[in-house]
């Protein structure tokens, strides 16, 4: 072929070529396969949603429900009671998480509703019913002294009943929170399944504040028990008052603040019927009070028995011991012994005292000839030592 004829061969056959790879290309392009195209479909993952509640089908209402989403933003969250009633809660993470802000209720069923939004600005809504656990029963702690009681002796213990029994005193000791300003050292101590005392380890330093909170509201008290209620109360302890009862000198001594202030004679129980001895402390005063020996089992015609009307009364033990006056007794007061356990003292005494002893005083029996106040006798925390109001701990 000549020179001329291969050049004009040469280039038909790039025009040819050009031509079969323009159709390529174009084909290329029309393809549903390629990328970035104008047309091309999005395929950015779905939002995926996660509403929880620790425990399943027995979520602790003390439990937070949490909603979560990933690929996506959460835009509203509404959590509803049986009654209709929307619980509390708070959006976090950008708006990618939200939690409740309140407890719930025992052996309820909440609605959870979550509606979101993807990358596409497309909606859409989950569900999910959460149901709280049901105790078997719901155990309230109440409080002695009571809350109103604001202003409290040195020997004051804070005394806390339950309803219902306990099974598990080391989860309720826990959720028993005491503190006192200054700091003193103090524990518990279980009488029994419903009832615990707290004391310190010596009398309260005067002008102590007391607190004490029971974080009881959902907590696990054993065999299908929980708590019903948290409470918080608050005490304060005012001067010292401190009574000093000898039954060999027959003679009261009175201490405020740890200064001797009077001495009164007195006449303590008799030997049929002596008086405890130990630490008592005041648990109710009254100006007049009907003393009926029925109440602690000793009715007639038991020749021991009596019923009287006594004034400026102040109950020292739950077996029949007060501090009162007693003329029938004033020739004895300081001599002898002869009352039915209780701290006889003449009218002036008797008033005096009254006026100065209150909830949470102190009167400490010596040589009475009489058996140590029971720990269970109202307050008869001080008759334990300390090592042993330790170990009447669920904690020990």
């Amino acid at each position: 072929m000549r020179r001329g004829n291969m050049r004009q061969f040469v280039r038909f056959r790039l025009c040819v070529a050009g031509v079969v790879l323009g159709t390529l290309i174009g084909v290329a392009g029309c393809s549903p396969t390629g990328g970035g195209g104008e047309g091309a479909e999005s395929h950015k993952p779905a939002p995926v949603v996660a509403i929880t509640a620790a425990g399943g089908d027995q979520v602790n209402p003390t439990t937070p429900i949490d909603v979560s989403v990933r690929n996506g933003k959460l835009t509203a969250v509404t959590v509803t009671n049986p009654d209709g009633k929307q619980v509390a809660g708070q959006m976090a993470d950008g708006q990618a998480s939200w939690r409740t802000t309140e407890v719930l209720a025992y052996d309820k069923v909440y609605d959870v509703t979550a509606t979101v939004v993807d990358g596409d600005g497309k909606t859409s809504t989950e569900r999910k019913a959460i149901h709280t656990l049901a105790p078997t029963a719901q155990a309230y702690p109440s409080v002695v002294p009571a809350p109103s009681t604001h202003d409290l002796g040195v020997g004051q213990p804070i005394v806390v009943r339950f309803d219902h029994s306990i099974k598990d005193r080391a989860a309720a000791e826990k959720a028993l929170q005491i503190s006192s300003t200054p700091n003193q050292p103090g524990g518990w101590y279980w009488l029994s399944d419903k009832e615990v005392h707290y004391r310190p380890q010596n009398y309260w330093q005067p002008g102590t504040k007391v607190s004490l909170k029971i974080n009881f509201y959902g907590v696990d008290l054993g065999g299908g028990v929980y708590g019903q209620t948290d409470r918080s109360i608050d005490f304060a302890v005012h001067d010292s008052w401190i009574a000093k009862a000898d039954g060999n000198t027959e003679q009261m001594q009175i201490f405020h603040n740890g200064q001797l202030v009077n001495t009164m004679p007195i006449s303590l129980g008799k030997d049929v019927t002596p008086t405890h001895v130990g630490a008592h402390v005041i648990s109710d005063k009254q100006q007049k009070y009907t003393m009926d020996s029925c109440t602690y089992g000793v009715c007639p015609p038991d020749p021991n028995a009596y019923r009287s009307d006594e004034f400026f009364a102040e109950r020292i033990s739950n077996d029949g011991e007060f501090v009162h006056e007693n003329p029938a007794s004033v020739a004895q007061q300081g001599s002898a012994n002869v009352s039915h356990g209780c701290i006889n003292l003449d009218q002036a005494n008797a008033q005096w005292f009254f006026d100065h002893f209150g909830l949470g005083d102190v009167v400490e029996v010596t040589n009475s000839g009489g058996p140590a106040l029971p720990v269970w006798d109202t307050y008869g925390d001080w008759s334990l030592s300390w090592d042993k109001w330790k170990a009447g701990s669920a904690l020990h």
